[in-house]
């Protein structure tokens, strides 16, 4: 077991539209900005989990833990279902692993709308998918990158939170599962095991912490596991990159990629899932690392 080299964000209070373009957006650099976003959104003031409970009503939410999806599931499916003020209630007084997210709130608690703004930073946010984000301390979202390859900035609240960035140059490493944007659900980006997956000790991945206010801008295709620290919740803005060829490979991802591997998983089930992740690891070892490494 070992650790994964890290290296401290960039950290500011503020940008303005100039700087962040020129510095961060146009070279696809990591960047968290500490409340200079957010600080005159009405959120900064009421957004916490007590909140969000007084709206909750009686929306019912799919809830995700930790396990890997077995069998002839779909690549994503929920653990289980619960009325969103039950769990924002577990948030506040317990650890869980169970997590939530992208929550549309503009399908189910659109006047949050009115709570925030989309900053003026030279981004065309994509404003149909303003999508939340909901763990409680001990839940940890999977090493992936968002298989749309947008420009996100993710806006933390009520809370901290541990991010892992990783650049895409790097997903060489990350052992990405074939068929999917995520790496194998077996490592432990925490506590990673250098032997049985050796090309994880090349990787360098860029470390944030993030509490209630900050936002972090995440380049497209960037690579990003998550630890909630304690429970909180975040929102994503995201704005499509226009280049021809994210373009074709963003389509490809939502159309064929995805569609692919849920009817493979249906047709054929686990020995599907083992089967192309035993061959992945084996050829990412004998590349990178010891290839003696038990895959």
């Amino acid at each position: 077991m070992g650790k994964l080299k890290t290296i401290p964000v960039t950290t500011v209070d503020n940008l303005s539209k100039e700087d962040f373009v020129a510095q961060y957006l146009k070279p696809q650099r990591p960047v968290l900005i500490k409340g200079g976003w957010t600080k005159d959104w009405p959120a900064y003031n009421k957004w916490n989990i007590d909140y969000m409970q007084s709206l909750a009503g009686d929306i019912e939410v799919p809830l995700y833990n930790n396990e890997p999806t077995k069998g002839k599931g779909k690549s994503v499916a929920a653990a289980k279902h619960m009325r969103l003020y039950d769990y924002l209630e577990i948030l506040k007084t317990q650890p869980t692993d169970l997590r939530m997210f992208f929550f549309n709130i503009l399908d189910n608690l659109p006047q949050l709308l009115d709570d925030f703004k989309y900053p003026d930073v030279g981004m065309d946010f994509f404003k149909r998918l303003p999508v939340m984000f909901f763990g409680g301390k001990g839940s940890n979202v999977l090493a992936h990158y968002d298989m749309d390859l947008a420009n996100l900035v993710h806006f933390h609240f009520h809370g901290h939170k541990r991010v892992l960035l990783f650049d895409p140059a790097q997903t060489k490493y990350m052992y990405r599962v074939p068929w999917s944007v995520h790496n194998l659900e077996a490592i432990d980006m925490d506590n990673p095991d250098f032997e049985k997956y050796p090309a994880l000790k090349n990787l360098e991945a860029t470390e944030v912490f993030m509490e209630h206010g900050d936002a972090l801008f995440m380049p497209s295709g960037y690579w990003h596991y998550i630890n909630y620290l304690d429970g909180g919740f975040s929102i994503t803005l995201r704005s499509f990159v226009k280049k021809p060829g994210t373009l074709a490979t963003m389509l490809y991802n939502v159309i064929i990629l995805r569609n692919f591997e849920n009817l493979m998983r249906k047709s054929f089930g686990q020995k599907w899932v083992d089967y192309k992740e035993e061959k992945m690891v084996k050829k990412v070892n004998k590349k990178f690392g010891n290839t003696s490494a038990n895959a």
